[in-house]
């Protein structure tokens, strides 16, 4: 069974302020994850799920038409804790990785590309910078709790487009938060550790 310890926060909660309040970091983190942990333990208690690891549970709840539930709940804890490790405060300073800049032909036009495929996420969903099995780099949208890996993709980087990712900071401005995202808090170490992986 998984706990929230298992998941530490790699930033302290007032971190990424004014980019992100310490309040939506409590929430998300301390409720929203907090909340699919206990859901996800709940439905598999007692089942063949229960003493698989995270990424097994996600792989095989997506191929079983009778565990969507546990897959929405797996996948949305690998997805925020991936997306937390994907936050620093960063000041403006981007060091994005060579890989990156090459792949979409600059810094801008990275980052252009990213806000424009998150800003069209309908609904609730994520945004991610994948790497495909041919090994090129892309930006993939998943609505609701998809995450890449069933797709066979790996993330790199990702964006929690979930109103619960940014209402208390940014109310319906979707596009101001996706900036404070490329702009101030992405953890470029953290994805240049993907990136060699």
């Amino acid at each position: 069974m998984l706990n929230l310890s298992q998941f530490p926060l790699p930033f302290e909660r007032d971190a990424l302020e004014p980019y992100m309040s310490q309040t939506t970091v409590d929430f998300h983190y301390g409720k929203h994850l907090a909340t699919y942990i206990n859901n996800l333990n709940n439905l598999i208690s007692a089942t063949p799920y229960e003493k698989l690891p995270l990424r097994e549970i996600i792989m095989k709840s997506a191929a079983d038409r009778g565990a969507t539930k546990i897959f929405n709940n797996a996948a949305q804890v690998f997805n925020h804790d991936f997306f937390f490790h994907c936050l620093r405060r960063t000041n403006g300073d981007n060091n994005i990785p060579e890989e990156i800049i090459r792949a979409f032909g600059g810094a801008d036009a990275f980052k252009s590309q990213f806000k424009s495929v998150a800003a069209a996420v309908f609904g609730s969903g994520w945004t991610w910078l994948v790497r495909g099995t041919d090994g090129k780099l892309s930006i993939m949208p998943t609505a609701n709790a998809d995450t890449p890996m069933v797709h066979g993709a790996r993330a790199i980087l990702t964006l929690d487009v979930w109103e619960h990712a940014y209402y208390l900071d940014y109310q319906n401005r979707r596009g101001d938060f996706i900036d404070a995202f490329l702009n101030n808090m992405v953890n470029w170490d953290f994805v240049a550790e993907n990136l060699s992986l």
